[in-house]
């Protein structure tokens, strides 16, 4: 392991520490809090569940047909909180409660008694015990809010038994929530735990300390997650659209109790809609990047209809490490980051300098994207830097990932070796740039990768140059390196290379033509695969530039429309 990478992971190390140091500290006052707590008698509100709904999902729930994470799974009668999970991923949908909401949708008497059943039968066999997946602190998180918004149906007709059980289960995941934020809880768990504790504190009947408290975690987490340009720290597009749809309804909960909404909730939510819409094709699709797999289509739309301000999208987001560059009707959207830190890489790619394009809505040059979590192969493919349209030197990916086994399996294939990426946007008379680097290959092939990248103004043109060059770090065999310039193309993209293979034509749908070549380097079609498809994983193909360093440190490429 090199230096830098044993000082990112010290680092993370010493942050642990110091979250558990808190927690041991901070004991007493916990115990006292404990002796003075209220018990959670009643819930003044519901906070809304702005996911989309689906009624006839309950037919299918009645029925025993459990379908999450790409799973199906049919119960015979029994409990599925009883049965074997088919994966971990379909197990954490089910113990987290939002399918609550497709019952709700079907109003009717028959859907509301099988909710209550269905939580019944989840406080009878799982509440005890604290273990396995049911409580992962986000499972515990995405429990308790799915509880709260769903109340009605759940309450509605209760015993008074079942209403005693219930609220005692509620106030049993706040307790765990508070003490898993004070044990050191890291990375996006923390943030989702702290969301679920404040509506769980502005539903509670009494909850001034929870209330205090809780929107002190909240702000906290809210200023070290959401950057000031509006991403997220993990630079993961997925993880912003999630938190949108759980942050939009606390504010309105705010609103309804008549509590003034914290202003660093206000202020995150003004930032992250201009970063969303950024990071959006004209398809209305969302950009591969960083963990972003099928775009939650019904889900983008319900954030997005909260613009009241109809906000542009952003065109230069630098700390959330992004660039877009727009041409007529064409679209380019860049990495330009650096990977985040180890507690927030869990679904980091190793894709900087990578970029997807789109003409008139048609996607063309894309990412491969973030496969369904259950393919466990898949994901690991998805996430180096061969799956993205970049740069690939010495078939090795930028960014390094933490083994499995011993710290490798503790660590979960975080990225634990820092890299420095900077880009600066450029303005020219007839159209937009952006110049990229990053070192990523530096400490192991002393060669830092360059590209400049140009938009022209009428959408006609989209050129790129990629360059290697030596850091002056001196690496056995660096002259002997070669590597590989991939344009991952969308499924729907037809294409044919030329007899002499110096020029591909790529046709779109809508039957326009683009004409590809890279000043004289032959260009190899080879197959690709497109993982985030509604329908699942698709064959595709991409153009590859194969080059030696020796013979080609610089490698200039255009796209020109015909």
């Amino acid at each position: 392991m090199l230096y830098t990478e044993r000082l990112e992971l010290l680092r993370f190390l010493i942050a642990r520490g110091v979250m558990h140091m808190r927690y041991a500290l901070a004991l007493p006052l916990r115990l006292a809090g404990a002796l003075t707590q209220r018990n959670v008698e009643r819930l003044l509100i519901a906070p809304q569940d702005i996911r989309t709904a689906d009624p006839t999902i309950a037919n299918d729930i009645y029925a025993g047909f459990y379908s999450f994470a790409a799973k199906i799974v049919e119960t015979h009668a029994h409990s599925p909180f009883l049965i074997e999970p088919p994966s971990e991923g379909w197990a954490i949908a089910l113990h987290g409660f939002g399918w609550l909401r497709h019952l709700r949708a079907a109003d009717t008497v028959l859907a509301r008694a099988n909710g209550r059943a269905l939580v019944q039968e989840w406080l009878i066999h799982c509440a005890r015990g604290h273990r396995g997946v049911a409580w992962m602190p986000s499972v515990v998180a995405r429990r308790l809010m799915s509880w709260l918004s769903q109340s009605p149906i759940i309450l509605e007709g209760a015993d008074g038994l079942f209403y005693r059980h219930f609220m005692s289960a509620v106030q049993q995941h706040g307790v765990f929530l508070r003490d898993a934020l004070d044990h050191g809880l890291m990375g996006e768990d923390r943030l989702l735990a702290s969301i679920a504790l404040m509506d769980l504190s502005l539903c509670a009947q009494d909850s001034g300390r929870l209330l205090r408290r809780a929107e002190q975690f909240l702000c906290e987490e809210l200023e070290r997650q959401i950057l000031p340009d509006g991403g997220h720290v993990s630079r993961n597009p997925q993880i912003l659209i999630d938190l949108m749809l759980d942050l939009l309804p606390l504010r309105q909960a705010f609103h309804a109790r008549a509590v003034p909404v914290p202003p660093a909730l206000v202020h995150a939510l003004d930032r992250m809609m201009p970063l969303v819409r950024m990071m959006r094709h004209d398809d209305g699709s969302v950009a591969l990047f960083n963990g972003m797999g099928v775009t939650p289509v019904h889900a983008l739309a319900t954030v997005l209809a909260y613009d009241e301000a109809r906000t542009g999208a952003m065109v230069n987001a630098p700390l959330s490490g992004y660039q877009r560059l727009e041409g007529h009707d064409v679209i380019v959207l860049m990495d330009c980051g650096s990977p985040p830190r180890p507690e927030f890489s869990k679904y980091a790619h190793a894709g900087a300098l990578s970029f997807e394009m789109s003409v008139r809505g048609q996607r063309m040059i894309v990412n491969c994207g973030e496969p369904d979590p259950s393919r466990a192969a898949l994901v690991q493919a998805s996430r180096t830097t061969a799956a993205h349209s970049t740069l690939t030197l010495a078939d090795t990916s930028s960014c390094r990932f933490a083994h499995a086994g011993g710290m490798g399996a503790w660590l979960e294939g975080r990225i634990i070796a820092h890299m420095n990426v900077k880009a600066e946007r450029r303005d020219y008379e007839r159209g937009l740039g952006v110049e990229a680097r990053h070192d990523g290959y530096e400490n192991r092939f002393g060669m830092i990768h360059e590209r400049a990248l140009y938009v022209s103004g009428d959408g006609v043109l989209v050129q790129g140059e990629d360059r290697l060059i030596a850091s002056g770090r001196r690496v056995s065999g660096a002259g002997q390196l070669t590597y590989a310039v991939r344009f991952h193309l969308h499924p729907q993209m037809r294409v044919g290379v030329s007899e002499d293979g110096l020029y591909a034509h790529i046709t779109l749908p809508d039957g326009q033509t683009w004409q590809f070549d890279a000043n004289g380097v032959p260009i190899t079609l080879e197959e690709s695969i497109f993982m985030a498809d509604p329908e699942g994983v698709r064959a595709s193909v991409q153009l590859v530039l194969n080059c030696d360093v020796r013979e080609h440190r610089a490698l200039s490429w255009a796209f020109q429309r015909l």
